[in-house]
């Protein structure tokens, strides 16, 4: 029995270790809302808190362009926080939805990278067996 319970304990904490070294997730936000914003940046530091290793990215575009923008983001000091503690925490902003609004990568936040597509962007990483959240509120 005590044998059974020593294998069975090794068992399940190989599992859990492996589930959060495979921990991937892409957030998809397009919404300017201080509210979504706000969510997003929970549901960031909740994961983090639970499983510090976990890979994130954020994938910005459309409407939520001012949320990685120095002079419009309401939410800088969180954001580079994030950006600058976690080197498994990337915001990756579309490069399309710069262009659309005559913005260059000199107005962004620091660390915040640039993507051709957003989409593709979160197509490519589905493909590579990321988890796909879409941040509304």
């Amino acid at each position: 029995m005590k044998k059974l319970l020593i294998i069975l304990t090794f068992l399940l904490t190989s599992m859990i270790c492996f589930a959060q070294a495979d921990y991937k997730v892409i957030f998809d936000i397009t919404s300017k809302t201080p509210e979504a914003q706000q969510t997003l940046l929970r549901q960031l530091n909740g994961i983090l808190k639970g499983a510090p290793d976990a890979q994130l990215e954020v994938a910005v575009y459309g409407d939520a362009l001012d949320m990685v923008l120095k002079d419009k983001s309401t939410v800088a000091p969180a954001l580079s926080e994030l950006i600058n503690n976690h080197k498994n925490v990337n915001f990756k902003v579309c490069g399309a939805t710069m262009k659309r609004n005559n913005k260059n990568a000199s107005e962004l936040l620091p660390g915040v990278q640039v993507v051709p597509d957003a989409i593709y962007e979160i197509i490519t990483k589905q493909r590579e067996g990321w988890g796909y959240i879409k941040v509304a509120h």
